[in-house]
């Protein structure tokens, strides 16, 4: 189980070597931790490793695994009945917004591998309904990784989850269309944010929520959409949504558009938070996801399989990767690249 240094105990046994973002040996498989052990963790910077026992059979049985996907199962339905709703009465009711999600971001709390939860929602649903859940989710955990008190954290993952609702006023041959858009056809589509600002104000008193919905394409630099608000004039928790939305979009496959390697997109985020993208938050994301890929097996552009063992401080998105007996620098070995991250 990937663990945080903050939640480690005396008596935890580590269950892999652990360096730090140097590649220095800092402690041993099989160490049971004492409290030194752990301080000599928080010294280097190290903030998570693997750890043997109970916790580690917990976390990876497959009764948590399909409970979880259960919960996202449900979470989906739940946002095509909302949508639908909103489609039929131009509102929807929040009581069944709040009875979705809160099951959901209970259960998250008991998940720090975000990688795993992204890689279990990679399937074909509807992508819309889809997309949602993956930008409540991340909304929340951005949320929480930058200091968001509980009920913060529950209102922003609510407003992502709902930030794209006003997609249900625009024609299904619009929204599906698999080739280029027109102007005119991405005018309409642009317009999802008003359309998602007025059905939510129709439906809940939360303001920040409808904001949400209407800035959530708003750029740092005024270059967004519909108003081209500066940095200063964005909803932080718009701020926080966008980056969730962008990368959940990106991994995602569509009909226009193939699904990129999850890596790859955070470095594209990381591009985008001069300027674009709220930078802290940005950061935060990145900060708080690398370490889950740590353990993930990879296919290489080569053709070959391999796990990634260590985050490379010389270029954090390009790891490197244990292949066989080899050992493979990415960020040397620059015309090699990931080209698929797999859960097991």
């Amino acid at each position: 189980m990937k663990v945080h240094v903050t939640d480690l105990k005396p008596g935890d046994c580590l269950k892999n070597d652990t360096f730090n973002s140097k590649g220095l040996h800092v402690l041993s498989k099989g160490t049971q931790l004492k409290l030194e052990d752990i301080s000599r963790l928080f010294q280097h910077g190290v903030d998570y490793v693997d750890i043997d026992g109970p916790a580690e059979q917990a976390a990876s049985s497959p009764s948590i695994i399909r409970n979880v996907a259960a919960n996202f199962d449900q979470t989906i339905q739940g946002f095509e009945s909302l949508y639908m709703e909103a489609l039929a009465k131009g509102n929807f009711n929040q009581t069944m917004v709040d009875d979705i999600l809160q099951p959901l971001l209970s259960s998250l709390d008991q998940h720090k591998d975000v990688v795993t939860l992204l890689l279990l929602l990679d399937r074909d649903d509807e992508y819309t309904y889809t997309h949602s859940l993956q930008v409540g989710m991340l909304s929340y955990y951005i949320a929480s990784w930058l200091g968001y008190s509980k009920n913060e954290c529950y209102q922003i993952s609510r407003a992502g989850y709902l930030l794209d609702i006003g997609k249900c006023r625009i024609p299904a041959d619009i929204l599906n269309k698999p080739s280029k858009l027109t102007p005119e056809e991405f005018e309409e589509i642009k317009r999802h944010t008003t359309y998602g600002y007025e059905i939510i104000r129709s439906s809940m008193s939360d303001h920040s929520t409808a904001l949400v919905a209407l800035q959530h394409h708003e750029r740092e630099d005024g270059s967004g959409y519909p108003a081209q608000l500066l940095k200063s004039e964005i909803h932080p928790y718009a701020q926080i949504a966008a980056i969730a939305d962008v990368y959940s979009a990106m991994t995602t496959a569509r009909v226009y558009q193939s699904r990129q390697e999850l890596i790859t997109v955070l470095r594209e985020l990381h591009n985008l938070s001069f300027g674009k993208l709220n930078a802290k938050s940005v950061q935060a994301f990145i900060q708080h996801l690398m370490p889950n890929f740590i353990g993930k097996k990879v296919l290489l552009s080569t053709g070959d399989m391999g796990v990634i063992i260590l985050n490379n401080s010389i270029d954090v998105f390009r790891p490197l990767v244990q292949s066989g007996s080899r050992f493979i620098d990415l960020s040397r070995e620059r015309h090699i690249t990931i080209i698929e991250i797999y859960m097991e």
